[in-house]
């Protein structure tokens, strides 16, 4: 007359998969830092001593990232109006400073403030934003570093939101975990791939990195003074087996080799994009129907566990991703088919995860009397 034990799941598929191949070589920079992964799967690591350094207007990204967190805009969505205030219109005109012209009293939509701020890299309406979302540049700073400090950006400190400020610094690796959060959000993935816009005056502001729409490029913000040198934080889709990956990194501190060193950050980063792009391959790693699995029914009972659908991976020789099993709430009795939790190959942590429901192989069976009135403890 005892209540049933509870069934359980127990995973009996193996918790990794290593890619064959050799470790592929990546053209890290000669010198500065860098950083790469892909998003869902895991990184290919990170070159250079990665210390706090000047990232000049990459901290516009985490601007960005706050205002949509605390602002969110659905797909296509221009949102509410801004109001331009005095001091958005006086810096538009801050001598070697990037700006956008705006004048006090009009308004525009947050859409085409992301717009300013990522792809023209408009300092005064970086400002603006801060001070239309917190009161004050002071306060919007401090959301800003509590937002780096929930994403476990440990080498990073902000002290103003246009990047301008030597002070505002940061390094490679973490400006990789923001930009893969960052890229979760539809209007900022949609913002970021723009090649230009016309703003409310009609006047067409060019994005200044020069690599998005080309090679699968979609994004996401350059950064460049005298004093940081040449950075960049991107974003470049690949498709494999049939699913389009992104790819999310980032280069610092470049310096000039002739070309300038928006150009320098921006060949260094292209030699990166194609590197992960060319070494991306994908893998079957269970087949549908697998058996990943049993039910155990606290009696003795074992009823198997399949996959729904095959379990493929995406990654690069001598990669090893993880596979992970969470369990949905199983019932005493159900019919085969029944899906019981879902298996996931990769980071399940962010987006781009493979993720494949796994089902009851076989009707899972209530125990019988016998079960019942033979069980110990």
């Amino acid at each position: 007359m005892r209540p049933l034990p509870a069934p359980t799941l127990d995973l009996t598929a193996q918790d990794s998969f290593t890619f064959e191949g050799g470790k592929p070589q990546i053209p890290w920079p000669e010198s500065g830092q860098a950083a790469l992964d892909v998003q869902g799967i895991g990184s290919f690591g990170s070159s250079g001593d990665q210390k706090p350094v000047p990232i000049a207007s990459v901290a516009k990204v985490m601007t960005a990232y706050v205002i949509l967190r605390d602002h969110p805009l659905k797909s296509g969505a221009e949102g509410p109006k801004i109001k331009i205030d005095q001091a958005a219109e006086d810096q538009s005109d801050a001598g070697d400073e990037s700006t956008v012209n705006v004048y006090a009293g009009d308004s525009i939509s947050e859409r085409e403030a992301l717009k300013a701020v990522l792809i023209a890299s408009a300092n005064n309406v970086a400002r603006l934003l801060a001070r239309w979302d917190a009161g004050s540049e002071k306060a919007f700073v401090a959301k800003m570093n509590a937002a780096a400090k929930d994403l476990g950006m440990t080498n990073t400190t902000y002290t103003d939101p246009s990047g301008l400020n030597n002070t505002t610094v940061s390094t490679a690796v973490d400006q990789v975990k923001l930009a893969k959060a960052a890229m979760k959000s539809p209007a900022f993935r949609e913002v970021a791939a723009m090649m230009s816009y016309n703003d409310y005056k009609g006047v067409n502001h060019g994005n200044w990195n020069h690599l998005v729409g080309h090679n699968g490029v979609v994004g996401i913000k350059t950064g460049t003074t005298t004093s940081a040198l040449g950075n960049l934080v991107f974003a470049a889709k690949k498709e494999v087996g049939g699913e389009t990956r992104t790819i999310v990194g980032a280069v610092v501190r470049q310096p000039d080799v002739g070309g300038g060193i928006l150009d320098a950050a921006l060949d260094s980063s292209d030699e990166l994009i194609r590197a992960a792009q060319d070494t991306l391959q994908s893998s079957t790693i269970l087949k549908k129907g697998s058996v990943v699995g049993y039910v155990d029914d606290g009696l003795g009972g074992r009823t198997p566990v399949v996959a729904t659908k095959d379990v493929k991976a995406v990654g690069w020789g001598g990669l090893t991703v993880k596979l992970t099993f969470k369990p949905d709430e199983v019932p005493h009795s159900a019919k085969a088919g029944t899906e019981v939790g879902t298996l996931t190959v990769g980071d399940g942590g962010t987006s781009g995860a493979v993720k494949v429901p796994v089902a009851l192989g076989e009707d899972l069976v209530e125990p019988g009397l016998s079960d019942k009135l033979t069980r110990l403890g």
